[in-house]
């Protein structure tokens, strides 16, 4: 890890709150990326809300959020969120199937027309910043343009963990190794 990773009792009392603040809530840790968003503790804070509300409180489907996770985790190659996601996404019903062909930079195989445009909407913004009009209107049609927001704010939020998880080569647990090929 290229920053200090702060042990509790090293923290400000800044730092502090805003881990107890993770550990009390939903996620019941401090989560990775937030090991170095504690340095900008106000950063930290303001990330760690929002990863909560992306991650659990959208109006998509946990299948259909981890499904675009996987999609931003693959596009920046973050060995951290591939490793937390593709377990993640497999508790929320994505077949091993997909989850593979999604490291092997190929179309999944997905049952669902909500799950194919999730995929295809993800795939497109994360590689071009863009959705084309049909794209656009596959993913409203299928996810409402509360869906379509509520999973723009999960790509972006993703992408800035991938960021953050790279930059600051915070790695996998002990043991563990990448899923992901470069």
């Amino acid at each position: 890890m290229r920053i200090k990773d702060l042990p509790l009792d090293e923290m400000t009392p800044e730092q502090r709150a805003v881990a107890e603040e993770a550990i009390s809530g939903k996620r019941g840790r401090v989560p990775a990326p937030l090991r170095a968003w504690l340095h900008s503790p106000e950063l930290g804070r303001r990330a760690q809300h929002l990863g909560a509300f992306v991650r659990y409180d959208t109006s998509l489907p946990p299948d259909l959020s981890e499904l675009a996770i996987l999609v931003v985790a693959r596009r920046w190659t973050s060995h951290f969120e591939w490793y937390a996601h593709a377990r993640e996404g497999l508790k929320a019903g994505l077949s091993q199937q997909v989850i593979t062909a999604i490291a092997n930079r190929e179309t999944p195989p997905l049952d669902s027309a909500a799950a194919r445009v999730v995929h295809d909407f993800s795939r497109s913004v994360v590689e071009s910043g863009r959705a084309t009009d049909a794209l656009y209107a596959r993913a409203t049609a299928a996810l409402g343009e509360k869906g379509v927001v509520d999973l723009v704010g999960l790509l972006g939020y993703y992408t800035l963990v991938a960021f953050t998880l790279n930059v600051f080569d915070i790695g996998l647990p002990e043991g563990e190794t990448s899923a992901l090929e470069a």
